[in-house]
């Protein structure tokens, strides 16, 4: 966790800033206070993003903007009697979210949310047909009690023209009373029909145990293209796994009634799978140290039997890590764990995210599980010890028969 404390030049306007977790985290929490070091805004949430872009050759491509570091806030303010509060955050590469906010008797609106982004990014956006800064307005006009404080913890998608938000973990509260906070709380329409609230990790948290049904889930194969050439293989089973006020249930995902979407860049590629029931799942990968891949990044969110909408997202994951030019594969069951009350069982699981040639993997690097040479030096040193312990006893026993020959002499 990092501070921003900072001054707003020529408004007498403190803004506290926090965000939470390591870096590229989803956290932010803002408390902006006046002059006489009264709250005037309240904020935390959490959030992230999708574009679709044309590319050159006229195809498109979608990206994934989760990176929320260096983050600012310049432009924020709890508004006068001209303007009222505003939101305004800029974080990565040219990427800047404001949220406007107006008086509306007997309470305030949640006015308008824009995103802007600036598509001459050669490193978010590869080989971008147009250029410069795109900025998306949405109309939101959500009526809040003017003493109450706004919490949706239910994901909240906006879609507009190719841009996608995603915002979820909300506490909001502007025009504050008298610098405090209220603790009455005002439910979006969402979390009043749902009893899941998204959960965040940026650490990977022990699994909880769940049940694991009889049969294992079919093993499907997906690929995610750039233009005409393959950029992304996957083959493996999933299982995932959820826990809910105690209670666990087991999904295994059928391959053959699931969509495939993604996309591939020099740094990261995305897989991402949807059918009736999964809204999304993302499997998102980035390269480290120039020369390995891994799997960094599980978003989720689905409809669970009961009704319900489960939404998890962890970017600071570890798993299936392999060099460039290779693929990833595991034969034996193993298990993603993204939070206390998500894990994804994988099944025959071969992973290449990047530099796929011809449309087929490259040479595999197994994981530990399937690795069953290790067994061979276990058994050898387990025998020798053995016959070590046996010798030491058989000595010891023929040492004590001598000495008691000894006495009866």
């Amino acid at each position: 966790v990092y501070f921003r404390p900072s001054w707003l030049s020529g408004s007498g306007l403190l803004l506290l800033c926090l965000v939470l977790g390591a870096d590229q985290s989803h956290a932010l929490e803002c408390n902006l206070t006046d002059s006489s070091n009264a709250t005037c805004l309240y904020a935390k949430w959490q959030m992230n993003f999708t574009v679709t872009y044309e590319t050159t050759n006229k195809t498109y491509k979608t990206v994934n903007i989760s990176d929320l570091s260096n983050v600012t806030y310049e432009g924020s303010t709890c508004g006068d009697d001209q303007n009222g509060p505003r939101i305004a955050v800029q974080f990565g590469s040219g990427f800047s979210w404001i949220v406007n906010f107006t008086k509306h008797a007997p309470g305030y609106l949640i006015d308008t949310i824009s995103f802007s982004y600036n598509i001459h990014n050669h490193t978010t956006f590869p080989d971008a047909e147009h250029k410069g800064i795109i900025t998306i307005d949405n109309g939101v006009a959500l009526n809040v009690p003017l003493n109450d404080i706004f919490r949706c913890n239910s994901l909240l998608t906006i879609k507009k023209n190719n841009v996608t938000q995603h915002i979820w973990n909300v506490l909001v509260q502007a025009f504050v009373q008298n610098g405090t906070v209220s603790t009455k709380e005002y439910l979006c329409d969402e979390d009043k029909h749902s009893t899941v609230a998204p959960i965040i990790h940026t650490t990977v948290p022990s699994p909880t145990p769940t049940p694991t049904p009889k049969e294992n889930p079919y093993v499907g194969n997906y690929s995610v293209h750039d233009g005409n050439s393959t950029c992304l293989l996957a083959t493996m089973g999933l299982q995932l796994n959820i826990t809910q006020d105690k209670v666990s249930s087991v999904i295994n995902i059928n391959p053959n009634s699931t969509g495939v979407t993604g996309s591939c860049h020099p740094q990261t590629a995305q897989l991402r799978l949807n059918s009736s029931n999964i809204k999304y799942l993302d499997f998102v990968f980035a390269v480290k140290n120039e020369n390995r891949f891994y799997l960094k990044e599980v978003n989720v969110s689905l409809n669970l039997a009961n009704g319900s909408v489960f939404s998890i997202a962890n970017n600071n994951l570890s798993y299936w890590d392999a060099p460039l030019g290779s693929s990833y594969m595991c034969h034996k069951e193993q298990t993603v764990s993204v939070s206390r009350t998500f894990q994804i069982n994988t099944f025959e699981l071969r992973v290449q995210p990047f530099n796929v040639m011809e449309g087929k993997y490259s040479t595999a690097q197994e994981c530990s599980l399937d690795d069953d040479t290790i067994l061979i030096p276990i058994i050898v040193g387990a025998g020798l010890s053995g016959l070590i312990i046996v010798i030491v006893i058989a000595y010891l026993i023929g040492r004590r028969k001598s000495y008691a020959g000894y006495q009866t002499l």
